[in-house]
């Protein structure tokens, strides 16, 4: 592999290297390249994901099915796949960068994407949060440096500067949506309750956001902007509960009633990871 070194906050694309700890899981490759489960019916060769590209391609939420631009050959874990979700573009390498390749730890993964800067950050950040650990930080270090052209403070200053984005993004919708609780607050009598939930998810959001766990964070912001437009009396969006508080308050018919579960799931925007990969 010809190390290029890191790039990070770039306005087109993202390169970056990552430690491989396990060669898990297995999988297949069709007759047409793409990658399949390892118990795919049809003919296919075997190949070893590994636990960077396995968190990658979960990371990029719903994807084209990934496909092998270079096959392994006699090493099941030397490669180049490529898969795209929208927007956003991902090109995975994968080789060894020590002991001739003859354990799952001897690989690295040079991972380039690209697309809007704001899609490539959360990937990154998804990515980090799946793993649980530093992808950069290498089990030889030395020889890392050298296959990738790039000292270790390189590629975590890469890695960290695009989760930070990722995170800036994140609490700046949850900056906007607590000034919007804030506008509505006193505007009408018996929304406050209404506003106070609105609070508490913005601060699980918060609190998902230190931890990392963008897909939390994305439940709690749905759950906020859930209520806050249920009590912007502008939208004219009320709970049955709301409703019965008030008996004679509103006159403007018809007004769309939903329970409260019903709003949440309506307006939540909660997309789990889709590997599109594992479908046959």
């Amino acid at each position: 592999m010809a190390g290029d070194g890191p790039i990070g906050m770039d306005p087109v694309r993202s390169v970056l290297y990552a430690q491989v700890m396990s060669g898990d899981p297995r999988m297949k490759i069709d007759e047409e390249g793409y990658l399949r489960q390892a118990n795919w019916p049809g003919e296919g060769r075997e190949v070893y994901l590994g636990d960077v590209a396995k968190a990658s391609l979960r990371s990029l939420g719903p994807h084209d099915p990934p496909q092998f631009s270079v096959q392994p050959g006699y090493d099941e874990q030397r490669w180049e796949l490529t898969s795209t979700a929208g927007e956003l573009g991902i090109t995975i390498v994968s080789d060894s960068y020590w002991g001739f390749g003859l354990f799952a730890r001897c690989f690295l993964n040079r991972i380039e994407l690209t697309g809007p800067l704001e899609l490539r950050a959360r990937c990154v950040h998804d990515i980090i949060s799946s793993l649980g650990r530093n992808p950069w930080e290498a089990v030889r270090v030395r020889k890392f440096e050298k296959s990738t052209g790039g000292l270790i403070g390189e590629h975590g200053s890469s890695w960290l500067d695009l989760e930070r984005r990722a995170k800036e993004d994140m609490n700046e919708e949850i900056m906007e949506l607590e000034e919007t609780v804030k506008s509505l607050r006193g505007k009408e009598e018996g929304i406050d309750g209404i506003l106070d939930s609105a609070s508490q998810a913005l601060d699980e959001a918060r609190s998902a956001l230190s931890d990392r766990n963008a897909p939390a964070v994305e439940r709690a912001l749905g759950r906020a902007a859930s209520a806050i437009i249920e009590a912007d009396p502008s939208t004219e969006v009320r709970s049955s509960e709301y409703i019965a508080s008030r008996p004679g308050k509103l006159t403007k018919s018809p007004v769309p009633v939903f329970d409260e579960v019903g709003a949440e799931e309506l307006l939540e925007d909660d997309v789990p990871f889709v590997d599109l990969s594992e479908e046959e």
